[in-house]
């Protein structure tokens, strides 16, 4: 009996040492972008649904995840919801507003945070107000929108309307075929008019509507969709200055809320926007890591590309919060992108839960989900188990991601080898080091094509951070001001070796040395 005693003890012992203590608080630490159409069903429609997630939420926990960003979900006539038809309601495929609020509870108990995909720049062509305003220039809704008499071709007065994050060439739509009356703005097409923030009117609501989701549905903030097309490209100044007002605004019904804006552009124009929303997506990251690690070399600008960006975002405000990523709900998936080699996905994922700020991974990555355009092939839904499930949806027949090409999630959970716990190792690492949480970057002096170096640093402690993007084993010589480094902090995947000549990391394999 004794012996059993102390065996279990040792048992309990040590299962408290592999548990470290998470340091990483709400808005740090990693987040998690879902399309609920694609998660997880709860009443057999084959639709994923609030109820279908509120039960994958220990999953959600397991894996490490602080915050979820939700896809669009409120009431919409498309399968993507970015047309909203009642901004102050949730789409009933989804569930009701009881079970989103219920959501959002058992989400907090377990210390996850609830944001919302806001889409201010555009409501859908059903929404009333819109449906108000067609029907002539007297309707007190009309100059909720933007209306001109312009052809419904693109402008071409100026090619900076041509975007990122659109291809539509026509802006300016007719009204049930009118040609001759005016015409009313829409960036994105047809279907998605643009709203007048001009009209004071039209501030208001959305001021309500954000109060709305933040008190009476309890969200903890907003990803803002389309941030830079508030106004069109030409007022720049009145998008930046119109972010620094919607944000003093939430601030006052929620003082700790969470904003993070999409302004998919170059550093330089994403810069003004910091002062309104001081959390935004790096795109230029993004595209950053998957190049390097494509190509498995030239690794050296990569750094001092990111730390000239961070650098240069805090010149415009010191609260900023870099919100990296590998990819998103609008492009192709990250193991496609890399021709679907896991040991470069691997890679790629360490590269972006070491560096600063807030990391997102989007929905699937984590089982190495596969997709390209168009845009439901990047979003099909997450594969729980090969045996039936009924919490898989399939409201598509999935083109890239089914049984045959990707293992699910029951199978990699049950496999210490898989990239589901690859990512779990590297998220519970990342959340339990105050270094890699809320250190600086600095760079490091090496140079070698084939590893990705950087240096993290956090009140006197400091991690040197290396990431073999090569097929081979690289002999990194640490030497010099770097001589300190001298212990293994940290190994992704495989055996890191040290001799006279430094460091043999294998090949696809990161190391944190402290």
């Amino acid at each position: 009996m004794r012996k059993l005693v102390v065996l279990l003890l040792i048992v309990i012992l040590w299962g408290c040492q592999s548990a470290p203590e998470k340091v990483a608080k709400w808005p740090h630490g990693v987040n998690y972008e879902i399309f609920v159409r694609s998660f997880a069903d709860s009443n057999g429609d084959g639709i994923g649904d609030f109820n279908g997630l509120t039960a994958r939420l220990d999953y959600l926990k397991e894996l490490g995840v602080g915050g979820i960003w939700l896809m669009p979900i409120m009431p919409s006539p498309s399968y993507h919801k970015y047309d909203v038809a009642d901004y102050k309601g949730v789409d009933a495929e989804y569930g009701t507003v009881e079970d989103f609020k219920n959501l959002v509870a058992e989400a907090h108990k377990r210390d996850i945070q609830i944001l919302v995909d806001l889409i201010l720049n555009h409501s859908g062509s059903g929404h009333p107000w819109f449906q108000e305003a067609i029907k002539g220039k007297a309707n007190p809704y009309r100059d909720y929108y933007v209306w001109a008499k312009k052809d419904s071709i693109r402008d071409q007065l100026s090619k900076k309307t041509i975007s990122l994050d659109s291809d539509n060439i026509t802006q300016w739509h007719a009204v049930n075929g009118d040609t001759l009356s005016e015409h009313y703005y829409g960036f994105f097409w047809g279907g998605m008019p643009d709203m007048n923030f001009d009209n004071p009117k039209v501030r208001q609501e959305f001021v309500d509507i954000g109060k709305f989701w933040l008190e009476e549905m309890k969200v903890d903030g907003f990803r803002l969709d389309a941030a830079k097309h508030i106004y069109p490209t030409d007022r720049a100044e009145d998008n930046h200055a119109f972010w620094i007002w919607f944000r003093e605004e939430m601030q006052k019904i929620k003082p700790d809320v969470y904003l993070v804006g999409e302004v998919w552009s170059g550093a330089e124009e994403v810069a003004p926007y910091l002062k309104g929303l001081p959390a935004l997506f790096n795109f230029d990251m993004g595209y950053a890591i998957t190049a390097a690690v494509r190509a498995g070399q030239d690794t050296i600008q990569l750094i001092e590309k990111y730390k000239s960006i961070n650098d240069f975002y805090l010149q415009t405000t010191s609260d900023y919060i870099d919100a990296t990523f590998l990819k998103n709900h609008d492009q192709n998936r990250i193991l496609s992108e890399l021709a679907g080699d896991q040991q470069k996905a691997r890679v790629a994922a360490a590269i972006l839960f070491t560096l600063p700020g807030t990391p997102y991974v989007y929905y699937g990555e984590e089982i190495g989900m596969l997709g390209m355009k168009p845009d439901e092939f990047i979003r099909e839904p997450f594969l729980w188990s090969a045996a039936p499930n009924p919490a898989q949806t399939h409201w598509e027949e999935p083109r890239y991601s089914n049984l045959q090409t990707v293992t699910p999630l029951a199978e990699q959970q049950a496999d210490p080898g898989s990239l589901f716990n690859f990512y779990k190792k590297l998220i519970r690492y990342r959340n339990a080091s105050p270094v890699l949480t809320y250190g600086t970057l600095q760079s490091s002096p090496l140079k070698i094509k084939e590893i990705v170096s950087l240096i993290r640093e956090h009140e006197s402690k400091r991690l040197l951070i290396l990431h073999n993007i090569s097929d081979v084993a690289i002999t990194v010589p640490v030497e010099g001001e770097l001589a300190d480094f001298d212990e293994v902090d940290f190994v992704s995947q495989s055996e890191v070796k040290k001799n006279e000549d430094g460091w043999t990391i294998p090949a696809y394999t990161s190391v944190i040395l402290k």
